[in-house]
């Protein structure tokens, strides 16, 4: 009889696109081009792991900087499971980036699970659905006829990582329209919305103020037609959970961020949705 043979190796798009299928089936709701757009991250921190040459688990470990590296997509195949298949994933990623800090975003029953490898929590992100009547305000500006740098600059106050790559790549993706709002030149606010498996998905949704983002925020949810919309929002931004819930959006899903090290110093007021919970 033939030893089972198990590796972990790098994946390519149509891996990530298999793996995001999978992640479908979970019930996680992924954009339909976050195959490419993820991709666009880190090419080398997507990982797939194979069972005698068939996949069978994933895991992604975006590498943004040495302070913060993200670990997201986290699978194995259901009848995979708690065989050790998983923790062999998990080793691969963190080889990666050895003695680096890393962060997630962890479903409630697995927060203790990861605690154990050194996780702290910091807040929960709120999955929020509900169908919006939107509006388009006359100060709503296409985030395509905006100068990308400006874009990254604005961005960066928000996320703790150098990203230009992933948002050139997210403004201009199918299926998808983003806006921002500027004051004489300067950008105040920005946000995307994009098809995903189910509905729409609002994300990033940064802004100066809850103004700037109701704005930005009804603006978007025209895009969506009626159709459901869904954002990740964070438990610590009061202003944020005001807003969602003043158009009886509904919180459906929760997860915890955590880290390993220090979490970044964000002003987390001007965050109304993240961008992922796979990748940061």
């Amino acid at each position: 009889m033939t030893e089972d043979t198990f590796k972990v190796r790098k994946m390519t798009q149509e891996d990530l696109k298999l793996a995001l299928s999978w992640a479908a089936a979970e019930g996680w709701n992924p954009g339909l081009d976050d195959f490419n757009n993820f991709y666009s991250a880190d090419p080398g921190g997507f990982l797939m792991g194979e069972l005698n040459g068939e996949p069978i688990s994933c895991i992604s470990v975006v590498r943004y900087n040495p302070n913060f590296n993200f670990i997201g997509i986290y699978i194995v195949k259901p009848e995979y499971r708690h065989q050790g298949f998983g923790f062999k994933t998990w080793q691969a990623a963190f080889n990666l980036i050895p003695g680096q800090n890393a962060t997630l975003d962890a479903v409630l029953e697995q927060v203790n699970t990861y605690q154990k490898f050194g996780f702290k929590p910091f807040h929960s992100h709120l999955r929020y659905q509900g169908i919006i009547s939107g509006t388009l305000a006359q100060d709503l500006v296409d985030l395509k006829t905006i100068n990308l740098e400006k874009i990254c600059d604005y961005d960066r106050r928000y996320f703790p990582g150098e990203r230009s790559n992933f948002l050139q790549q997210w403004i201009h993706q199918p299926d998808a329209q983003g806006y921002g709002i500027l004051k004489g030149d300067q950008l105040v606010g920005y946000g995307v919305i994009r098809k995903a498996t189910d509905g729409y998905k609002i994300a990033p949704l940064f802004a100066e103020n809850e103004e700037i983002a109701e704005k930005l925020f009804l603006g978007l949810a025209c895009y969506a037609n009626g159709d459901s919309i869904y954002m990740d929002v964070p438990n610590i931004n009061a202003q944020a959970i005001s807003l969602v819930e003043r158009y009886q959006m509904q919180s459906m899903f929760e997860c915890v961020r955590m880290y390993t090290g220090d979490p970044p110093n964000l002003n987390w007021n001007n965050i109304f949705a993240v961008t992922s919970l796979e990748i940061g």
